[in-house]
């Protein structure tokens, strides 16, 4: 059929031949697989609204420079930067599973050197599947559904769909736990989902328990984790992990902000910001003293307060009464 003729002349029987083989010439030339990553700065209205646009800014830029460097490193592209999101591509799932977690590695290693206030923290989704591109844009709902499975990741968090599991090599596919069926908010619909662990998991607690309660607190996907009997100052989260006893003269000698957990690539290092008594292992530690926090390390605070962190199989073995703060 030529396709020069006037389109008011062509009976609706020509438009639909039409229809066809422009289709069919849209998928021909400009439908390929790829892997859609989509990184999110948690947190980022907050901080805008907290410290300011130039502030504010300055945080995007270190999430889009990381995120640069690791698709350099890893053969993926750059598609789309908006707000606190960006799209990303590659044509191959374990090249991009490698560039998540030399993304995440990359800003963990450079949170340790920011104020708390200042960290860099990223959800993380990824989806396979049949996107149209031109070699600069990129359309399909393999992109709207990649940005609603990063949006429903923790704060830290790579997740992934079945479909991008399925392209991983061997290697990758060990890292990666399931999570079950996973309501993904905007999409209409549930989907199954797993996490990539960026980090070797067996090196790092993932909870804490109270002996004198038996509570279990899960550990939040941050660089560092803030301990205190503080929960909020000017309408801001104070600690991470508020600790408290039914004793409230007990829960006093608690300091308002008591220790961090500083998270390295080896596994985290408990950090004393109080001067009140803070043992780790039987090690006392001054303010500003560090010493390694282990799976299987117990720490006391001021002698009132015993805590023991658990691995992720102590963890599943004493759920206790769980509480998420992530």
């Amino acid at each position: 059929m030529a396709l020069d003729l006037p389109l008011a002349t062509l009976s609706m029987t020509e438009i639909i031949r039409l229809q066809t083989l422009l289709s069919q010439e849209l998928t021909r030339r400009f439908e390929a697989a790829a892997t859609v990553c989509f990184t999110d700065v948690v947190g980022s209205t907050a901080y805008f609204a907290r410290f300011g646009d130039a502030r504010g800014r300055q945080l995007q830029q270190l999430h889009v420079d990381a995120l640069e460097r690791a698709l350099q490193a890893h053969g993926g592209r750059l598609v789309d930067t908006a707000g606190d999101g960006a799209v990303s591509i590659f044509s191959d799932a374990t090249q991009a599973a490698q560039a998540m977690c030399a993304l995440q590695h990359d800003l963990n290693a450079a949170n340790r050197h920011r104020a708390r206030d200042d960290q860099v923290v990223l959800r993380v989704g990824l989806h396979h599947g049949r996107v149209l591109t031109d070699g600069v844009q990129v359309t399909g709902d393999v992109m709207n559904l990649c940005a609603r499975i990063a949006a429903s990741a923790e704060p830290g968090q790579i997740r992934l769909s079945h479909d991008c599991f399925r392209e991983l090599d061997n290697l990758q596919r060990l890292r990666c736990r399931p999570l079950g069926e996973v309501q993904l908010k905007g999409a209409g619909r549930a989907m199954a989902l797993l996490s990539l662990h960026w980090l070797d998991r067996s090196r790092f607690p993932v909870a804490v328990r109270v002996r004198q309660t038996g509570e279990v607190i899960d550990l939040p996907l941050q660089d560092i984790v803030s301990f205190g009997r503080l929960d909020i100052i000017e309408g801001m989260t104070a600690n991470d992990v508020v600790l408290a006893l039914p004793d409230a003269l007990a829960t006093r000698q608690i300091s308002r902000w008591h220790f961090e957990l500083r998270r390295g690539p080896d596994g985290y290092v408990l950090r004393s910001v109080s001067t009140h008594p803070t043992v780790v292992d039987g090690l006392v530690l001054q303010r500003g003293e560090e010493a390694p926090a282990l799976p299987g390390s117990v720490v006391v605070l001021s002698g009132v307060m015993t805590l023991d962190l658990l691995g992720r199989q102590q963890a599943d073995d004493n759920p206790g009464d769980a509480t998420m703060v992530a």
